[in-house]
C-alpha cells in the first residue's frame, strides 16, 4: 500500500460519525444534512459528493429489516390493538430514520471520497455540469 491509498473501513467509521473521511476530526455537516464545501480542520474539499436519493434509500432499507421483526414480535407476544401498533411504531420508526439519515449520508461520502468517485481523485479535474 502506498501514502495515496484511502482506506474504505476507517473512511465509513468516520462517515457513520459524520466526520471528514480524510482526518476524523472536523465536521462533515453542518445543520442536519448540509454537507459542507470543506473540512474545516484539514481542508479536505467535500463539495464534491454526489448523494442523492442513496441515503434514503439506505435508511429506509435499514429501518425496515430492524422494523419488521420487532413488530411480529411485539404483535405475537403482545397482542397490541392495531392503534397502538400503529402509532407506537410510526413513532419509533420516525426517530429511528431520523438517527441513520445523516449517519448514512456520511457513510456515502466517505464511501466516494475513499474511492475517488466523483471529483474526489487527485488526479481527477474538478467538472462543472453544464447549466443546460
Amino acid at each position: 500500500m502506498t501514502d495515496e491509498t484511502r482506506l474504505i473501513k476507517p473512511a465509513l467509521l468516520r462517515g457513520w460519525k459524520r466526520k471528514c473521511p480524510n482526518c476524523g476530526n472536523g465536521p462533515m455537516l453542518k445543520d442536519y444534512l448540509k454537507v459542507r464545501d470543506e473540512c474545516p480542520v484539514c481542508g479536505e474539499a467535500l463539495f464534491h459528493h454526489r448523494t442523492d436519493d442513496g441515503p434514503a434509500w439506505a435508511t429506509l432499507l435499514v429501518s425496515g429489516h430492524i422494523m419488521a421483526p420487532l413488530m411480529l414480535i411485539v404483535f405475537t407476544v403482545f397482542r397490541p390493538e392495531g392503534w397502538v401498533m400503529a402509532l407506537g411504531f410510526s413513532v419509533v420508526f420516525l426517530a429511528l430514520a431520523l438517527f441513520l439519515l445523516p449517519r448514512m449520508k456520511g457513510m456515502f461520502v466517505a464511501l466516494q471520497w475513499a474511492n475517488r468517485m466523483h471529483g474526489f481523485g487527485d488526479d481527477e479535474p474538478v467538472r462543472k455540469e453544464a447549466a443546460e
